[in-house]
C-alpha cells in the first residue's frame, strides 16, 4: 500500500509531464505553420505591391514622355514661327537698306546742286554788295552799323511808349483792383460789433443776500476777492453786486462763482474755495474749447495746444471794445479772401493773420509789445519764420518780408477800422447815439429823430405844416453841419429828412 502510494503520485507527475510536453510541441507546430503561411501572405502581397509599382511607374513614364513630346513640339513650333519672323525681319531690313543707299545717293547728288547753287548765289551777292557800296559810298561794315543804329534808336522808342503805357494801365487797374477787392472783402463779412467793460453786473434774488455775500466780519467777501483776484462792490444798488478787474478771465471766474454760490446759498469760506476750483478748471476747459472751435471754423490745421489755449484766452479779451478772438478770426477770413483774389497763399494768410494777436493771450510778465510776445511764442512753437514775420511785422514792428504779412496788415486795419467796431465804449456808443437825436430835435419843425445804421444814419420826421420841400433841404444841410461841429465820430453820418403829406377825410 505504501508503494502503491508513492507510485500513484510519481506517474501522475510523469503523466502530467508528458501531457505539457505533447501540448506545447502541438503550440509550436501550430505557430510554425502560421509563421509560415503570414511569410508566404507577406511574399504575395509584396510581389503584388511591386507589380502595381512597377505598373504606376510605366503609366507615369508614359504621361511625362507624352507630356514631354507635346512641349517639344510646341517649343518647336514656337522656333519655327521666330524663324520666320526673323526671316521677314530680314527681308523687311534688306528693303528698307536698298531704298535708304537710293535715297543717300539722290540727296547726295542734290548736295551737289545744292553747293554748286550756292556758290553762284554768294558770288553774285558779292557783286551786288560791291555794286551797293559803289552806288552808296559806304562801306558794308558802315551801312550795317547804320542799319542797327535805326533799329535800337525804333525798339527803345516803342518799348519806353510800351513802359509808359503799361504804367498808366498798371496805375489805373491797381487802383481799381484794390477798391474792388477791399470793398468785395468787406461786402463778404458780415460780423456782429460786440463791447465789453470791465466790470461786471450780478443779480441778486433780494438784498439780504448782500449781508451773507459780505459774511461775518467781511470773511466771505474777503475769500472771495483773494481767491480769484477782483474787488466786488456792494454798494446801494438794490438786488445787484458788482465786480470790477482788469482781468476779463477773472472777472468771468467771479461772475459764474457769485452766481453759482448765490443759486447754491450755502455761502462760506470753504464752500467758496470749492466752487471757485471747479469754476476755474470750466473757465480752462472753454479757453481751450473757444480756441478749437475758431481752428475748427478756419480750416487751420496743426496748431500746438499752447497756442490753442492762447487763442482761446482771447476770447476774454478786448482791444477798444473790440473782442479779440473775434477780431483775430475775422482778420483771418478777410486775409484768405484779399490774399485768394490777389493770387497768393490763402491757407498761410490765414494762418498768419488768426495769430497775428497772440501775444495778447500769453501770460506772461515779459516786456514787449504784443506783437514782440507773439512772435517769440509762435517761434517757440515751431511755426513757419514767414508766419512769424507776419506776426511782428502787423503792426511794422519789424520789416514784412512777404506780400501775405502785408495783406495781414491790411485785413488788421479792414477789422479794426469799419465803422463800430472799436474805439469807443458800449457806454460811449450809446451817448453818442442819443446826442446825435437830440442834435436834430433841437431844431424847430423837428417831430422825431431816430439814429439808425450804427449811428452811421440819422433820420429826421419833420412836422408836414411848419416845414415845406425848401425848408426841409435847408434844415438838413444845417443839422449835419452842428452834427460836424459838435460831435467826433468815424467815417460819416447821413442825415435823411422825411415829409409827408397826409389827407384825411371821413365818410358819414
Amino acid at each position: 500500500m505504501e508503494i502503491l502510494f508513492i507510485i500513484l503520485p510519481l506517474s501522475g507527475i510523469v503523466l502530467g509531464w508528458l501531457i505539457r510536453w505533447l501540448y506545447a510541441k502541438i503550440q509550436v507546430t501550430s505557430s510554425e505553420q502560421r509563421a509560415k503561411r503570414i511569410i508566404q501572405d507577406a511574399v504575395k502581397e509584396s510581389e503584388a505591391k511591386k507589380r502595381e509599382l512597377l505598373l504606376e511607374t510605366k503609366d507615369q513614364l508614359i504621361r511625362e514622355r507624352s507630356q514631354l513630346e507635346k512641349e517639344t513640339r510646341e517649343r518647336r513650333a514656337e522656333i519655327q514661327h521666330l524663324e520666320r519672323r526673323l526671316l521677314q525681319k530680314e527681308e523687311n531690313l534688306e528693303k528698307r537698306v536698298s531704298s535708304l543707299e537710293k535715297q543717300e545717293r539722290s540727296l547726295q547728288g542734290r548736295e551737289r546742286l545744292c553747293v554748286e547753287r550756292e556758290e553762284k548765289v554768294l558770288e553774285e551777292q558779292e557783286k551786288c554788295k560791291k555794286e551797293l557800296e559803289h552806288l552808296s559810298g559806304l562801306s558794308a561794315a558802315d551801312a550795317k552799323k547804320l542799319l542797327i543804329q535805326s533799329m535800337e534808336n525804333e525798339a527803345k522808342h516803342d518799348a519806353q511808349a510800351l513802359i509808359n503805357r503799361i504804367e498808366q494801365e498798371a496805375q489805373l487797374s491797381a487802383e481799381k483792383k484794390a477798391r474792388d477787392i477791399v470793398i468785395t472783402t468787406i461786402q463778404r463779412m458780415a460780423t456782429d460789433i460786440c463791447s465789453e467793460v470791465t466790470v461786471a453786473t450780478v443779480s441778486l434774488p433780494n438784498d439780504e443776500m448782500k449781508g451773507r455775500i459780505i459774511g461775518r466780519e467781511g470773511r466771505n467777501i474777503r475769500t472771495l476777492e483773494t481767491l480769484v483776484g477782483v474787488d466786488i462792490i456792494i454798494d446801494d444798488t438794490p438786488e445787484a453786486v458788482v465786480i470790477s478787474c482788469f482781468d476779463p478771465i477773472r472777472k468771468e471766474t467771479a461772475r459764474i462763482a457769485l452766481e453759482r454760490l448765490i443759486s447754491d446759498g450755502r455761502i462760506h469760506p470753504a464752500r467758496i474755495e470749492e466752487i471757485v476750483q471747479k469754476v476755474t478748471k470750466e473757465i480752462n476747459q472753454i479757453i481751450y474749447e473757444r480756441g478749437e472751435h475758431v481752428i475748427f471754423e478756419l480750416g487751420i490745421h496743426n496748431i500746438t495746444p499752447d497756442i490753442i489755449r492762447a487763442l482761446g484766452r482771447l476770447n476774454f479779451r478786448t482791444s477798444y471794445g473790440q473782442n479779440v478772438l473775434v477780431h483775430s478770426k475775422e482778420v483771418a477770413l478777410i486775409a484768405g479772401m484779399i490774399a485768394s483774389e490777389l493770387g497768393a497763399d490763402a491757407e498761410f494768410a490765414r494762418r498768419a493773420a488768426l495769430l497775428h494777436d497772440i501775444g495778447k493771450g500769453v501770460e506772461t510778465n515779459s516786456e514787449g509789445n504784443h506783437a514782440e510776445v507773439g512772435m517769440e511764442m509762435a517761434r517757440k512753437m515751431g511755426e513757419d519764420p514767414k508766419v512769424v514775420n507776419a506776426i511782428g511785422s502787423h503792426h511794422n514792428d519789424v520789416e514784412p518780408e512777404t506780400i501775405e504779412a502785408i495783406i495781414v496788415q491790411i485785413a488788421d486795419a479792414i477789422s479794426a477800422a469799419r465803422p463800430g467796431a472799436r474805439k469807443e465804449t458800449l457806454e460811449n456808443y450809446i451817448k453818442r447815439l442819443e446826442s446825435l437825436e437830440k442834435i436834430a430835435e433841437s431844431f424847430p419843425g423837428v417831430d422825431k429823430a431816430y439814429a439808425i445804421q450804427a449811428g452811421r444814419e440819422l433820420r429826421i420826421l419833420v412836422n408836414n405844416e411848419k416845414v415845406n420841400d425848401e425848408d426841409a433841404k435847408l434844415l438838413a444841410k444845417e443839422i449835419a453841419k452842428k452834427v460836424e461841429n459838435e460831435l467826433q465820430y468815424p467815417g460819416r453820418i447821413k442825415v435823411t429828412i422825411i415829409r409827408e403829406t397826409r389827407i384825411v377825410e371821413y365818410a358819414r
